[in-house]
């Protein structure tokens, strides 16, 4: 038997926790629970307000980054959870280079004159903590995708707390095995699950991770108010690869590390960015015509949108009209997989040289 003074390793936590009783003929795994309305009396009542599903997979994930996590349908739907905290009027401090659906919604909310936006460069810490005087909300991408620069998590929150703001990161580039934002400073981290959570490209789903019980509540109380809930066979197919998370990402981003050695000054790229942790790598060709070429060349990697999948993808992310004009052209966001790292250098050496 483990020794109950032994804190378990992240491996072990993320294949035990959220799983039935050890009884005879429970079941290994918790079930899909596909039910609309629940007898009443007890804590659930209507599947609006609470599934058992959820519980599994916000039990595993929320132990893992060290909080209290929520369950949402979609990745956009937990990001604007964390903007609905916000009163009318606040001033929200970002990153410049962000997921293109955060600055959308942030874009969006400033439209409508609900809140104002600053926009920074997240890797300049001084310029960050300047930026959170009179700030609501400080919104940390770290690495920010797709141009991969990492923030200092710790010195930004505590700028931001004597500030005043509230501190939420998007954690979903290096998931909690590789960093745990809560334990620098953050209130709130937020999670696309469709990404590395899941793991296998087939799930739409999104998580809050709170690091209080008020904030928790509040989150909660948003998501039952607003129905963005998600659904249960969704939350049992995240679960089931969020179980295989510590050797996916590991297998990955050994990939992408040997990989980046292979690609660094290789005719042809201008620039390979790559944080040092993770499995996503940036390469810069010359012009968003190359870029393109090399996408429609590629025959192993998938040219396609998302990350975090056991294959391996790329697209050029100025494809898409949202993506910050500081972005190069010939910017190509590479989401290394599960493939062997020389059939994937083949493939992109080829494709380079076609």
């Amino acid at each position: 038997m483990p020794d109950a003074q032994q804190p378990l390793h992240v491996e072990t936590r993320v294949v035990t926790l959220g799983r039935p009783s050890s009884e005879p003929d429970q079941p290994l795994n918790v079930p899909v629970t596909l039910t609309s309305t629940f007898i009443a009396g007890g804590d659930l009542e209507y599947g609006r307000y609470g599934n058992p599903t959820w519980t599994a997979f916000e039990d595993v994930l929320g132990d893992l980054e060290g909080g209290r996590c929520i369950a949402f349908a979609s990745g956009m739907a937990a990001i604007a959870a964390v903007l609905d905290l916000l009163d009318a009027g606040s001033k929200v401090v970002a990153p410049r280079h962000s997921y293109t659906g955060t600055i959308g919604q942030l874009q969006d909310s400033e439209r409508r004159g609900r809140i104002t936006v600053e926009y920074v460069d997240i890797a300049d810490t001084e310029a960050v903590v300047g930026a959170a005087e009179g700030a609501a909300l400080v919104w940390i991408e770290t690495p920010t995708n797709p141009a991969l620069e990492v923030a200092d998590v710790a010195a930004i929150a505590a700028g931001a707390h004597a500030a005043g703001a509230l501190v939420a990161v998007d954690n979903t580039f290096a998931t909690p095995l590789l960093q745990r934002p809560l334990e620098s400073g953050a209130d709130l981290v937020v999670h696309s699950a469709t990404k590395y959570i899941s793991g296998h490209s087939d799930v739409l789903m999104g998580a809050v991770v709170t690091a209080t019980a008020e904030h928790a509540e509040a989150i909660t109380s948003i998501r039952t108010l607003r129905g963005a809930i998600p659904a249960p066979l969704e939350t049992f197919l995240a679960l089931r690869g969020l179980r295989t998370l510590p050797v996916r990402l590991e297998r990955a981003q050994s990939t992408a590390q040997e990989l980046v050695r292979r690609l660094s000054g290789l005719e042809g790229l201008q620039e390979v960015r790559y944080p040092g942790f993770g499995a996503i790598v940036s390469i810069v060709l010359p012009t968003a015509e190359a870029a393109d070429a090399l996408a429609s060349s590629v025959r192993l990697w998938r040219h396609a949108t998302s990350l975090g999948g056991v294959e391996s993808t790329l697209e050029r992310r100025r494809r898409w009209p949202a993506e910050a004009s500081t972005i190069p052209e010939g910017l190509v966001r590479l989401s290394v997989g599960l493939e062997h790292v020389d059939d994937l250098e083949r493939d992109l050496r080829s494709a380079l040289g076609a």
